[in-house]
C-alpha cells in the first residue's frame, strides 16, 4: 500500500503500515491508554488556549490604553503681569467652521458681531479638534488641554477615568451655565465655582434647541443682576483670574436632529453669535475697565449626516474668535504670504496653511490656526494663571499682545509646565526600572534651561523664543517616549507569545494526526523524559527570575501573566526538542519539490488570512473573492469531470449568488415582501435538494453525498418541516401588517411564532443520517426562525450562503473522486502505532490545509455577509418584534444573538460533513482553525487604535477581540452542531457510528 502525502508534504511510501485489523486488535488495550492520553492532551491544550487568549486579550489595556495623566508636577507661575482679570470662554457645542465663516443663500454673514470683532478688535483662526470629535473629550482638551484619555475606554467613553487639573481649577473663581454633561465635569468637584444646569429633559429634539443657548445666557444675567443687591457677589465678580463659561449645546443638539444644513441650525449660529454680543455689552457695561478677555469657539463641529466622532474636517475644524484684554488686533495678511501656525502639524493631521475660502470673506486678515489644546494654555497666560499640569497645548503667541520678554517668558512657562511632566513621567519609571533607559535628547535639558534664562538676561529673546519652543517639542516627544515605555517589551512578549501557542498547536497536530515517520516519534523513552525534566526545569527557573525581576520593578500583575504564560508556552516547545530535530533533518532530506510545494502552501495560507483581515474593513472584498472563486473552481472541475454531472455550473452559480450581498449595506432596511418571497426560494432548494436525494442514480460524484443507503424513520419529516417554512413566511405577513396598523404584536400570532421556532429546530434530529438528508433537514430546520427574526434581505442571503455550502461539499467530494493518490485507499488508516484516529480517519495531509482556510473564509462571509458583526447596524431591534415588543433587553438580545449565530451554525455543519465525507479528524481541523484564527488575531493586536473616533477605536477592539475569541466560540458551536452531525453517514463509512467530540 502506498502512502498519501504527508503534511509536510512528503509520501511516506516507506512507512510501516499495520498488518491487519486483527494485530490492531491485539493492540486495543495499548491504543485505548493511548487514545484516553491524546484526549486528555487536548482537553489541556483548549482550556490552556481559552485562558492564554483571555489572559492576552486584557493586554492591549495596558499597552494601548494607558492612561497619560500623572500626578505629582507643580505648577509654574508666569513671571509677568497678568493682560486680564476675568475671562469668559464661550462654547458653541457642535458648530462648524465654513457654518459659521461663510454667507447664507443671501450673501448675508450669520455672525456679525463676531465677524465685526474679527475684522476690528481681534484675532481669529480654526481651532483644529483631535478625534474622537465628541463633547466631552472636545472641552476637556479646550479647558485641561490635553485630549481623550484613552483608558476612559474603560468608562465606556463616559467619564475621564483619572482626575486632571484645569484651567477652572488654577482661577480664583468659575462661574459656569450650560448642559448637565459637562457644566458638572469640570465644576462639580470645585468649591469655588458658581454653577447651574438645566434638567435633561430640556434636550428634546423634536424642538428647536436654541432655547437652550438662551437659558444659559439668562443665568449669566440674573447673576449680573443679583450682584446689586449682594455685596459678597459682588465682591467676588470684582476679584482678579475669574473664569466665566457658557456652554451653548443649542447647535449639536439642532445638527443632530435637523443637520448643519437646516434652516433651525443655521439660525441657531446667530443666536449664538447674539450670546456672544450680549455676554460682551453685559460685561463691558458692568466693569469698565477694559480688562475682560473674550473667547469664541467650539468643542467639534458637525458632518452633513448629523453626527460627529470622526477626523472628517467637517468634524474637526472649529472656530476660534479672541478678543479684549491681552489680545492682539487685527493684522493684514501681506501678499504673497500665509496665515500664521504654531505647532509642527495639527492633530487632525490636516495641513498647515490651508487657503481660507473666499466666501468667508476674510482672506485679507491674518489667520492664526491653532490646536484645539492650545486654547488652555491661551487663557492661562491672558489671565496669568499657571498652565494646567496635565496640558500638552503649546502657546499660540499669534493671538497674546505682549511684549517681546514677556513673550518669551509665557512661552518658557508653557515649556516648563510640559517638561514637568516629562520628568515626572521619568522619575516613575526610573524608580521601578532595573535597566532605566532615559530619553537621550533630554539628558542635559537643566543646561538648556540655564542657556535660556541666560538669553534672557542679556535680552537676546529671539533666541531664547526659539530654544524655548524646542525645548518644549523635545519635552512633548519625550513624554510621549515614557507613554510607550513598555511597549516593546510588552508587545515582543504577547507576540512571541501567539507565536509559541501556534508553534504548540502545529506541533500538536503533527504528533496526533499526521503520518510522521517512526523514526521521528520513537525514542528512548527514559532518556527522553530525563532531558524533558531538565528543561522544564530550566524553564521554571527562567520564568521565576523573570517574575523577581518584574516584581522589583513594581509591575503589575498582569505583565507577570503575561510572561509567564509565554516562557511556559516556549519552554513546552523546547521540551520536545528531539522531535524539532527529527523534523529539521527530515525537511531536511527531502525533495526539492516538496520544499516548494510546503512554502507555497504557507505563503496562499498566510495570503487567504490577510485578506480576511482586510475583509474586516472593505466588505466588498468577498464580492470579487467569491466571483473569481467561482469561476476558477468552475473551470477546474469542467475539466476534471464530466460537465453533464452539474457539478462545476452549480459551483459557479453558487458562489456568484453570494458576492452579490457583501455589495448591499450594513444596515438593512426593511422589505417584508423580500422576507416572504426567501421562505418560498428555501422551500424551493430543500425540494430540489430533496429530488436529487431520491434520483442519485449512480452517479459517482454525486453518491457518497447524496446516496447513503439508509431509510428515513419519518418519511414524512420534509414536508413537516416545509410547512413550517412556509407557515413562518404566513406569520411574517400577518403578525407584521396587525401590529402596523395596531401598533401591538397579538398574543396569538406571538404563540405561533414561538412554537414554530421552537419545533423547528427539533426537527433535524430526527431526519435520515444520508450527509444530504441530515444538512437538507438542518437548513429547514432552522430557516422559520431566521426568517422570523428576519427584516429584508438577509432571509435571501440565508439560502445563498447554503448553495454556497453545499458547492463546498460537491467541490470537496470532487477533488476525492479525482485525486491521483485516491486518499480514500491510501490513507484510511493512521501508519504509526502512536497515532491514534477515530474509527476510519485518515491522516492529515498537507492539501488538507484548504479546509480549514476555506471554513474561515465562510466563517467570515457569515460574519460580514449581511452586516458587520462588530458593529451595531447588525443588531437592528425590529428583528424580534415578531417574537416580542415588550422591552426586555435581555431576551430581546438573546434572539438577535442567536439570529446571528444561525448561518454560523450552518457553516460548522458543512464543515463537520466534509471531515466526514474526506475521512479526516474533525478535531486535528478544529486545531488548524484555531491557528487560522491566531495568525489574524496577530495582526489585529497591531491594528488596535487609541486615536480616532470612538466608534474606530471601538470597532479595532472588537475585531480583535473576536479573534481572540473564537478559540472558545468555534468549539462551543462545535460542540453544539454534534448534536446534529454526529450521525451523519456517507457512502464509504456509513456503518460506523460518530461519538460526540
Amino acid at each position: 500500500m502506498r502512502g498519501g502525502d504527508g503534511i509536510l508534504g512528503v509520501r511516506g511510501g516507506g512507512i510501516e503500515t499495520k498488518k491487519s485489523v486483527t494485530a490492531s486488535n491485539n493492540r486495543g488495550g495499548g491504543r485505548g491508554i493511548r487514545w484516553k492520553s491524546v484526549r486528555r492532551r487536548e482537553r489541556w491544550l483548549v482550556v490552556l488556549g481559552v485562558i492564554l487568549h483571555a489572559v492576552y486579550m486584557l493586554s492591549i489595556f495596558d499597552i494601548y490604553f494607558k492612561t497619560p495623566i500623572v500626578h505629582g508636577m507643580d505648577p509654574v507661575y508666569p513671571r509677568f503681569n497678568a493682560p486680564a482679570k476675568r475671562l469668559v470662554l464661550l462654547v458653541a457645542d457642535g458648530l462648524r467652521a465654513d457654518k459659521f465663516f461663510e454667507p447664507d443663500s443671501e450673501g448675508n454673514y450669520r455672525a456679525p458681531f463676531l465677524r465685526s470683532v474679527i475684522k476690528g478688535q481681534g484675532r481669529w483662526g480654526v481651532s483644529h479638534a483631535r478625534p474622537p470629535t465628541e463633547s466631552r473629550p472636545g472641552h476637556v482638551a479646550l479647558i485641561a488641554g490635553f485630549y481623550e484619555d484613552p483608558s476612559a475606554v474603560t468608562k465606556g467613553w463616559k467619564a475621564n477615568p483619572v482626575e486632571f487639573d484645569s484651567v477652572f481649577n488654577r482661577s480664583h473663581h468659575t462661574i459656569s451655565y450650560g448642559s448637565p454633561d459637562i457644566v458638572p465635569i469640570f465644576c462639580k468637584a470645585l468649591p469655588h465655582s458658581t454653577w447651574n444646569t438645566y434638567p435633561h429633559e430640556f434636550e428634546d429634539f423634536a424642538t428647536d434647541a436654541s432655547f437652550l443657548d438662551e437659558w444659559s445666557l439668562d443665568q449669566f444675567k440674573s447673576i449680573l443682576n443679583r450682584s446689586n443687591d449682594e455685596p459678597n457677589l459682588k465682591q467676588m465678580l470684582l476679584q482678579d483670574k475669574i473664569v466665566i463659561f457658557l456652554h451653548l449645546l443649542g447647535c449639536d443638539s439642532n445638527g443632530h436632529a435637523h443637520r448643519p444644513f437646516s434652516s433651525i441650525y443655521l439660525n441657531n449660529v446667530k443666536v449664538v453669535d447674539g450670546i456672544a454680543k450680549s455676554v460682551y455689552d453685559l460685561l463691558e457695561n458692568y466693569f469698565k475697565d477694559n480688562r475682560t478677555a473674550y473667547i469664541f469657539t467650539a468643542d467639534h463641529g458637525m458632518s452633513d449626516k448629523g453626527s460627529h466622532g470622526d477626523g472628517h474636517p467637517s468634524n474637526t475644524d472649529t472656530p476660534l474668535v479672541a478678543w479684549g484684554a491681552g489680545v492682539r488686533h487685527p493684522m493684514p495678511m501681506m501678499s504673497g504670504t500665509k496665515h500664521s501656525d504654531y505647532g509642527d502639524r495639527f492633530v487632525d493631521e490636516h495641513l498647515h496653511d490651508s487657503p481660507t475660502p473666499t466666501d468667508w470673506g476674510l482672506s485679507g486678515i491674518e489667520r492664526v490656526d491653532v490646536n484645539q489644546a492650545d486654547i488652555a494654555p491661551l487663557m492661562s497666560t491672558l489671565l496669568g494663571l499657571p498652565c494646567p499640569v496635565n496640558s500638552v497645548g503649546n502657546l499660540p503667541l499669534g493671538y497674546i499682545n505682549l511684549d517681546e520678554a514677556e513673550e518669551v517668558e509665557a512661552v518658557l512657562a508653557n515649556t516648563k509646565q510640559i517638561l514637568n511632566q516629562f520628568l515626572r513621567k521619568s522619575q516613575l519609571k526610573q524608580s521601578t526600572s532595573l535597566r532605566f533607559k532615559p530619553f537621550k535628547p533630554l539628558a542635559h535639558y537643566s543646561s538648556v534651561l540655564d542657556q535660556i534664562e541666560s538669553l534672557i538676561s542679556i535680552r537676546d529673546y529671539e533666541a531664547a523664543l526659539k530654544l524655548s519652543e524646542n525645548l518644549r517639542r523635545l519635552a512633548l516627544d519625550g513624554f510621549n517616549y515614557f507613554q510607550t515605555y513598555d511597549w516593546l517589551m510588552l508587545m515582543t512578549v504577547i507576540t512571541l507569545g501567539y507565536i509559541g501557542w501556534m508553534f504548540f498547536i502545529v506541533l500538536h497536530v503533527l504528533q496526533s494526526y499526521t503520518s510522521l515517520p517512526g523514526k521521528i516519534l520513537r525514542k528512548d523513552q527514559s532518556v527522553l523524559r530525563n532531558k524533558i525534566s531538565k528543561v522544564n526545569l530550566c524553564g521554571c527557573f527562567f520564568m521565576g527570575l523573570v517574575c523577581i525581576m518584574l516584581f522589583v520593578e513594581h509591575s503589575p500583575p498582569l505583565y507577570h501573566a503575561y510572561t509567564a504564560m509565554t516562557v511556559f508556552l516556549w519552554t513546552q516547545i523546547c521540551s520536545q526538542y528531539q522531535l524539532l530535530k527529527a523534523l529539521w533533518r527530515y525537511l531536511c532530506g527531502s525533495e526539492s519539490h516538496h520544499i516548494i510545494k510546503l512554502i507555497a502552501t504557507f505563503a496562499v495560507s498566510v495570503f487567504i488570512l490577510e485578506f480576511l483581515v482586510k475583509s474586516f474593513t472593505e466588505r466588498k472584498l468577498y464580492t470579487w473573492c467569491f466571483l473569481i472563486v467561482g469561476f476558477v473552481a468552475s473551470v477546474y472541475l469542467f475539466y476534471s469531470i464530466p460537465w453533464r454531472s452539474g457539478v462545476p455550473i452549480f459551483v459557479l452559480l453558487a458562489c456568484w449568488f453570494l458576492s452579490i450581498f457583501t455589495l448591499m449595506p450594513a444596515e438593512i432596511p426593511d422589505n417584508n415582501l423580500l422576507v416572504i418571497v426567501s421562505g418560498v426560494m428555501i422551500i424551493m432548494i430543500g425540494g430540489v435538494a430533496r429530488y436529487f436525494e431520491l434520483h442519485t442514480g449512480e452517479n459517482k460524484y454525486w453518491r457518497s453525498v447524496l446516496n447513503c443507503d439508509t431509510k428515513p424513520r419519518f418519511p414524512i419529516l420534509f414536508l413537516l418541516q416545509a410547512l413550517l417554512v412556509g407557515l413562518s413566511s404566513v406569520m411574517v405577513f400577518l403578525s407584521t401588517s396587525h401590529r402596523t396598523q395596531n401598533q401591538e404584536l397579538l398574543g396569538l400570532h406571538q404563540l405561533i411564532t414561538w412554537s414554530i421556532a421552537g419545533f423547528s429546530i427539533v426537527l433535524p434530529l430526527f431526519s435520515a443520517t444520508g450527509l444530504l438528508s441530515r444538512l437538507n433537514s438542518i437548513f429547514l430546520g432552522f430557516a422559520p426562525t431566521f426568517l422570523l427574526l428576519s427584516i429584508g434581505y438577509e432571509a435571501v442571503f440565508y439560502g445563498a450562503l447554503a448553495l454556497a455550502l453545499m458547492a463546498w461539499i460537491l467541490f470537496e467530494n470532487t477533488l476525492l473522486h479525482t485525486s491521483k493518490g485516491n486518499t480514500s485507499r491510501t490513507s484510511t488508516k493512521s501508519v504509526e502505532d502512536d497515532i491514534i484516529l477515530e474509527h476510519d480517519d485518515r491522516c492529515l495531509e498537507l492539501s488538507d490545509m484548504r479546509i480549514p482556510l476555506i471554513f474561515m473564509v465562510l466563517f467570515n462571509i457569515a460574519f460580514f455577509g449581511t452586516g458587520n458583526f462588530a458593529s451595531i447596524a447588525s443588531f437592528e431591534i425590529s428583528s424580534v418584534y415578531r417574537f416580542i415588543t415588550i422591552f426586555s433587553p435581555f431576551l430581546m438580545a438573546a434572539l438577535l444573538i442567536f439570529k446571528l449565530f444561525i448561518p454560523f451554525i450552518l457553516v460548522i455543519c458543512t464543515f463537520s460533513a466534509i471531515t466526514k465525507v474526506l475521512r479526516v479528524p474533525r478535531l486535528g481541523c478544529y486545531f488548524l482553525v484555531i491557528f487560522c484564527s491566531d495568525v489574524m488575531t496577530i495582526h489585529f493586536f497591531f491594528l488596535v487604535r487609541n486615536t480616532g473616533s470612538w466608534m474606530e477605536i471601538g470597532n479595532s477592539i472588537s475585531h480583535f477581540g473576536i479573534m481572540s475569541a473564537q478559540v472558545v466560540f468555534v468549539l462551543l458551536l462545535f460542540a453544539v452542531t454534534n448534536i446534529y452531525t454526529k450521525d451523519i453517514q456517507t457512502h464509504s463509512a456509513q456503518q460506523f457510528s460518530r461519538k460526540v467530540i
